[in-house]
């Protein structure tokens, strides 16, 4: 007892069962995401398309649905709407974390109820689920979990998905959620118009990837509306060369690169279903709009 107690003023804690956890786990970036499509094979053809991938791969041993892989062994599932869709079809983001157990006891020390998934319902990857404030599901997968089933494929139009995007109507909430209990930070925030934000991007602590709030959207927003702004982002060193590998690959463009506010080539392609898939290079090419970045981007 008298041991316990000298460590305990020397500020040295040992871990023990029903501690709570002192220090975070990292998270690293967004593993795989979840879009809910009212044609799965379609959905497939149009991500397979953009991916380029020759062969199917496969994570984790299999997939619950239909899944594209991009190179970075990030997955996109796709599974079909149900009998009552919501509005938004982007339904989940998985984070890959560095220890599980850790997430556990974080989450439970933060107050954060959640669900043990199991191996068998996440393709062979035990992972946690829990929703932030305004009800988007979010898991979080361990990372020493993976294991690849790597096969032979064509040269890829992207690299890796950097990021994911949905609506947002009560910021502070959702800083409570991933900027004071997961460690989220600002990458960059910007607008329509100087000195308005309609764009919040929270970086993961631990990585480049990052969640896009898209705030001052209109309750009533249509369907189409929605699908630009629940949407998700994959990266390519070059848009314009990617857009002409997309036409090769049979993919009908219906806008054109363009450079962003945020000062990176960008180009928008839409599924089957409207949800919006953006190609975006990894780094500015000029001074973005707005406000600097403040934090490191993504890499190839």
């Amino acid at each position: 007892m008298r041991k316990l107690a000298s460590l305990v003023l020397a500020g040295v804690v040992p871990f023990c069962v029903g501690a709570r956890e002192k220090t975070r786990p990292r998270i690293l970036g967004i593993a795989r995401v979840e879009i809910l499509s009212s044609n799965v094979p379609a959905a497939q053809m149009f991500y397979g398309q953009i991916v380029a991938a020759g062969k199917s791969c496969v994570w984790c041993e299999k997939t619950l649905f239909d899944s594209v892989m991009l190179p970075s062994a990030q997955v996109i599932d796709l599974a079909p709407l149900p009998a009552k869709p919501p509005k938004r079809l982007l339904v989940r983001v998985s984070f890959e974390v560095d220890n599980e157990d850790a997430m556990k006891r974080w989450l439970k020390t933060n107050h954060v109820s959640y669900k043990e998934i199991s191996a068998s319902g996440n393709a062979g990857c035990p992972a946690l689920s829990t929703v932030d404030p305004e009800g988007h599901e979010i898991w979080f997968i361990d990372g020493r979990a993976k294991r690849y089933k790597i096969v032979e494929r064509e040269i890829p139009t992207v690299g890796r998905m950097i990021h994911a995007g949905f609506v947002v109507r009560d910021r502070e909430a959702m800083d409570k959620f991933y900027k004071d209990i997961l460690g989220f930070h600002v990458y960059w925030h910007g607008g329509m118009k100087d000195g308005e934000t309609d764009w919040e991007d929270m970086q993961v602590p631990d990585g480049t990837d990052w969640i896009e709030y898209m705030l001052n959207v209109p309750e009533n927003a249509d369907k189409h509306t929605l699908g630009v702004m629940n949407h998700i982002a994959l990266g390519v060193l070059d848009v314009r060369a990617a857009a002409e590998q997309l036409k090769k690959n049979g993919v009908k463009l219906t806008e054109e690169p363009k450079i962003g506010r945020d000062g990176k080539w960008q180009l928008n392609l839409y599924d089957p279903d409207e949800t919006r898939v953006e190609l975006m290079e990894f780094t500015p090419v000029e001074k973005p709009c707005c406000a600097e970045y403040t934090g490191n981007h993504p890499k190839p």
